[in-house]
């Protein structure tokens, strides 16, 4: 399904529709270009699940733990990783498999290892449209 967004609050409001409708053991991956958004999804996915705290990129770190939710919420920023196998030593299967919400940015680079089971989502911009437009296309799920 493909969503228009025109502003960065267009963007937050549609992650947390997503957000309101996860469920336990939910796996969504997150992709796009540099700037398009991604962070800003997340942070609108994390109020879906009714995380107060500030939900930003876990570049440096892979995951970041949110737990004050209605759900466990894990964070994932995976651009850094240079081999899929490294995400098996931060556990990122009991991440998988457990019983919050998994939400990976930059989840191409780690496709070959995930479950066929998940929702995936791509934000696009289009210039052309305005600096603020963007497309957002869920595959597997509908707003």
């Amino acid at each position: 399904m493909k969503y228009e967004s025109l502003s960065a609050s267009d963007t937050e409001r549609i992650g947390r529709t997503l957000g309101e409708k996860a469920k336990p053991g939910d796996i969504y991956t997150l992709s796009g270009d540099l700037g398009t958004g991604k962070t800003v999804f997340a942070q609108g996915f994390a109020k879906g699940l009714g995380i107060s705290e500030c939900v930003n990129s876990p570049t440096f770190t892979i995951v970041s733990e949110y737990t004050s939710g209605r759900l466990p919420f894990y964070h994932f920023d995976v651009y850094r990783i240079s081999d899929p196998e490294e995400m098996y030593e931060i556990g990122f299967e009991e991440y998988l498999f457990g019983q919050g919400v998994c939400l990976i940015e930059w989840a191409e680079l780690i496709e070959d290892i995930l479950p066929k089971e998940r929702v995936d989502i791509r934000i696009e911009k289009d210039l052309d449209k305005g600096f603020d437009y963007r497309i957002i296309t869920t595959y597997g799920v509908t707003i």
